[in-house]
């Protein structure tokens, strides 16, 4: 790969202390289990703590290094363009709860950063949705409207701090942006001062709902809980058939210093050109970090590399002065019907609960899900529990032709990539991989930088899709749900919780 496709950590990973706590190894008994401590879980966890319950936080990984740790950390109700579409679907009412409860969680986190006294790197800005060719003027119009009668301080401008001209943009006041894993690194250590755990690099298998609840992990060790939450961005639990109203998207992300002068003053993005996504963070002295994201795709259906090389050409083209300091990329996941998905499981549960489908706006989607799902454990009332609710049915069969894209899709993977040509091993340069036929089995096979060669069976093990290479990022991902494995296949990303088997060429 060239330096600009190289691709490095995420900078808030780099730039936020390592706090580490222990694997799981011995049975535990909480009032609530959260399975995941990205922004979600740890929002959620948090609250629940605050509520006096006890808690456990189980991460298969890190806290907060997930798809948590590699966002753009915009905490904003202006998502993209989505009032107006709400106005149509779920009417005035539920387009005005859908911008309450996302303001409701900007304000929120703005007091919990205030009171625990930690430096986020907390700024307030105006978000933009933009466009530059004038064809979309009157829907950009019409957003700014219905984003105005559902509460929120917004309206129609035809002029941005970019540096290049716009056709028009939909502007909301008072938004904000921040250092997510310095926020959340703050959270979990007042959770666990005040009583409650976190376990990391401790895989969730399985989950019996019983009184109590019962989860196994990949250490052995058993939590009893009343309740659970299932916070893993992709549910890794099939029991609510949720898989089938979700679809994936990765998105990559540059990032690098610019002069503090050339700032834009503000957060935007675009649904065009792929979508483009731009703010800028602070970074000291007389610079600004400026974080651009865009070139969207399903996982293991493209190779990033030139992806990479069209984004970075996009930011520094608009941005000449821009000194390229990071490459990252990042997972998002997508309703069939717009909404997050924050309640209960499924139908019949009493005491499982989820929290998904947040469509790239995880920030103030995962504080809102911390906030609902704590008042719905506890037992109070919440006047948006019914929009969020994952059970909702009419919603989804109005969305029906998203849901059937969706699927078709999914089944075009299943059976279509089982019937692509498979190259020879021995064509494979250094740092490639490919699925190849083997003994009438497809494997996954990967040539290090040594030329040694790595072979894992290339089944998914979520729900057996094949998966494909990811060159830019050295992993193996699933078209059709999203799990992504490293090149031994260990599990990277999820729903999928077991490694891909191994094989022997």
């Amino acid at each position: 790969m060239s330096e600009k496709q190289q691709v490095s950590s995420s900078y808030w990973l780099d730039t936020a202390p390592d706090g580490r706590h222990p694997a799981l190894t011995e049975d535990v008994d909480v009032d609530v289990a959260v399975i995941g401590a990205g922004i979600a879980g740890l929002s959620t966890a948090w609250e629940l703590t605050r509520a006096g319950r006890s808690v456990a936080v189980l991460e298969a990984g890190r806290v907060a290094a997930g798809v948590t740790g590699h966002t753009t950390a915009k905490v904003t109700a202006l998502h993209t363009l989505v009032y107006d579409k709400l106005r149509r679907t779920r009417g005035p009412e539920g387009a005005r709860l859908y911008a309450r409860s996302q303001s409701e969680a900007i304000e929120h986190a703005a007091r919990i950063a205030g009171e625990l006294g930690v430096d986020c790197e907390w700024e307030t800005r105006s978000a933009y949705t933009y466009a530059v060719d004038a064809s979309r003027v009157e829907e950009l119009r019409a957003e700014a409207r219905a984003a105005a009668e559902a509460g929120l301080p917004a309206s129609f401008v035809t002029g941005t701090g970019l540096p290049f001209p716009v056709a028009g943009a939909v502007e909301v006041t008072g938004q904000a942006q921040f250092h997510p894993r310095k926020y959340l690194l703050a959270l979990a250590a007042d959770l666990v001062e005040r009583g409650g755990r976190i376990y990391e690099d401790t895989t969730v298998l399985g989950l019996d709902e019983g009184e109590p609840c019962r989860l196994s992990t990949t250490t052995g060790a058993t939590v009893r809980a009343r309740d659970v939450v299932v916070a893993t961005h992709y549910p890794i639990f099939d029991r609510a058939l949720l898989f089938a109203r979700l679809s994936t998207r990765r998105e990559l992300v540059v990032a690098g210093t610019i002069p503090a002068d050339q700032d834009p003053d503000g957060m935007f993005i675009t649904p065009d050109e792929d979508t483009r996504s731009v703010r800028t963070a602070p970074h000291g002295g007389d610079r600004r970090l400026l974080i651009v994201t865009g070139e969207h795709f399903t996982p293991g259906t493209s190779d990033p590399r030139a992806r990479f090389e069209r984004l970075t050409a996009w930011a520094t083209g608009h941005f000449p002065d821009l000194e390229v300091t990071h490459r990252w990329a990042t997972q998002d996941t997508e309703p069939t019907d717009t909404v997050p998905m924050v309640g209960p499981l499924h139908p019949g549960t009493r005491h499982a609960y989820v929290a998904t489908g947040f469509g790239g706006w995880g920030m103030t989607g995962g504080i809102m899900a911390g906030r609902l799902l704590t008042v719905q454990i506890t037992g109070e009332e919440c006047e948006w529990s019914g929009l969020y609710d994952p059970r909702r049915v009419k919603p989804a069969l109005r969305e029906a032709p998203a849901f059937l894209k969706t699927q078709a899709k999914v089944a075009g993977h299943f059976v279509g990539d089982r019937l692509r040509p498979s190259p020879p091993v021995e064509s494979l340069p250094p740092g490639e991989g490919a699925v190849v036929r083997a003994d009438g089995q497809r494997v996954a096979v990967y040539r290090d930088d040594d030329g040694g060669l790595h072979a894992v069976s290339a089944r998914c093990t979520h729900l057996g899709c094949l998966v494909d290479f990811n060159a830019a990022e050295r992993a193996w991902e699933c078209p059709c749900h999203g799990s992504r494995f490293d090149t031994d296949g260990k599990v990277i990303q999820g729903p999928a919780t077991k490694p891909l088997e191994q094989r022997d060429l």
